[in-house]
């Protein structure tokens, strides 16, 4: 099926992606998707040609391709089985991962923030960028070419762990249950760093034990972090 023609326009010409597209293994029929794959919207003046809609679209490019992939290589497991793999690969950690291994930091357009710092540094950033970099490779040459990049850099992470992974949040939630106690409360106690790269605290509650705090990047991750401080007070390993 034809997909209409994506014609970005970003503000000024990005980097140098020659060694990029090398990277990536493909050449790009219109680089300008790429170049707005990597352009933050600190970067532009109009934030519909930074790569925000390109992230939505990677996202669920990744989304279906791992999906397959699970399928594919793990035909005897169940829907749940299948669920905790899909979540941890397809996590912001992943996405990191895969930035930091393409090295595609250096080449992302980012305006530093208040503090002087330069956002392209920011977790969220980098995964962001990953996944707009996906969705470019769809948008320049179908599904087909985003697969063959998302295999080749989630494979190995697939590989790193035999036994369906849990979240440190899901196996509290489970032991919880097990124990006939109520769902673990988690509430935002703190707060701070500069607006581009916060740090928030998560304090966590189950039954009639302590709480315990945990930090991140996002609410996100600090609720894990939490999640496994207080795993660590029960005594139970992931």
């Amino acid at each position: 099926m034809n997909r209409p023609e994506h014609e970005p326009n970003i503000d000024a010409p990005g980097p140098d992606i020659t060694g990029l597209q090398d990277t990536l293994g493909h050449q790009f029929n219109n680089p300008q998707l790429l170049i707005q794959a990597l352009t933050h919207a600190s970067a532009s003046k109009d934030r519909l040609k930074s790569n925000e809609r390109m992230e939505f679209l990677g996202d669920r490019v990744l989304g279906l391709v791992i999906a397959e992939l699970l399928l594919e290589n793990f035909p005897d497991e169940d829907e749940g089985k299948i669920g905790y793999r899909f979540s941890a690969l397809a996590r912001r950690d992943s996405l990191v991962r895969v930035a930091e291994g393409i090295g595609l930091a250096e080449h992302i357009s980012s305006a530093k923030g208040d503090d002087g710092a330069n956002r392209r540094i920011n977790p969220s950033i980098l995964a962001d960028c990953c996944e707009a970099v996906i969705a470019a490779l769809y948008l320049d040459a179908g599904l087909l070419a985003a697969r063959d990049f998302i295999i080749s850099n989630w494979r190995v992470l697939m590989d790193e762990t035999p036994a369906p992974p849990k979240d440190s949040k899901t196996t509290l939630q489970e032991w919880a249950q097990g124990q006939g106690l109520a769902l673990p409360d988690y509430r935002e106690t703190g707060r701070d760093g500069p607006a581009h790269a916060p740090r928030f605290t998560i304090e966590v509650t189950v039954g009639a034990k302590k709480p315990v705090s945990g930090q991140g990047p996002s609410k996100q991750a600090a609720e894990q972090a939490a999640a496994e401080a207080m795993l660590e007070v029960i005594g139970i390993s992931e």
